[in-house]
């Protein structure tokens, strides 16, 4: 059974909601004590952006800027993830951005396979309330989470997959890509794969 909603819960109009199919996921989530993250932290991070999109980014978890603000991708690596999403012709406004775990790992460490267990539920409640034309897994906990594939991200790249009915594009985390900024080219012909798929036109044009 679903907990009962609880104070701060997202309603319809809030940061992460804007549909009733989403504000019930957000209401089973309640104030989530299913892990051992939630001992560890400062808010719980839902979602946010546009609860009609055709196009969600899904990335691994809450950083320390994350957790304090509330908001996925808001630290260095979202700057970049606005830049890559600016780039494909979007606004952050217009997608949905969400994570794998909803609350922060300690020390930013990966998340662990019971964290990913018990949140999963969610993540799937998210999408299929949101019912995109196109995911866009960020790194090898949310392609393979969703995808239920062990296959190493640098192989999993590139490539299009389907969850549920809906077109899936593996790339790599910004994370990554600010470690590793010679594998941006890499990231933006996987991008530009998605802008083809949605109907969006090539930059520059």
């Amino acid at each position: 059974m679903a907990p009962a909603p609880v104070a701060g819960a997202h309603r319809i109009g809030e940061k992460g909601c804007g549909s009733a199919a989403l504000v019930q996921v957000r209401d089973a989530l309640g104030d989530c004590r299913r892990c051992k993250l939630a001992g560890g932290r400062t808010t719980l991070v839902f979602g946010v952006g546009n609860p009609q999109a055709e196009l969600v980014f899904v990335g691994e978890g809450p950083g320390a800027d994350e957790d304090r603000e509330g908001e996925p991708f808001v630290g260095k690596a979202g700057q970049l993830l606005t830049k890559m999403i600016q780039a494909m012709g979007y606004q952050r406004e217009q997608v949905y951005i969400a994570n794998v775990v909803k609350c922060r790992p300690p020390g930013n460490r990966n998340p662990e396979p019971d964290e990913i267990e018990a949140c999963e539920p969610f993540l799937r409640a998210q999408l299929a309330a949101i019912r995109p034309r196109v995911v866009v897994a960020l790194g090898k906990f949310a392609a393979q989470t969703l995808l239920r594939d062990t296959t190493p991200i640098t192989r999993l790249r590139g490539r299009w997959r389907e969850y549920e009915g809906i077109r899936l594009m593996p790339t790599f985390h910004p994370a990554y890509l600010l470690r590793s900024p010679e594998e941006k080219k890499k990231a933006w012909e996987d991008l530009q794969l998605v802008m083809k798929e949605l109907g969006q036109p090539p930059p520059g044009r």
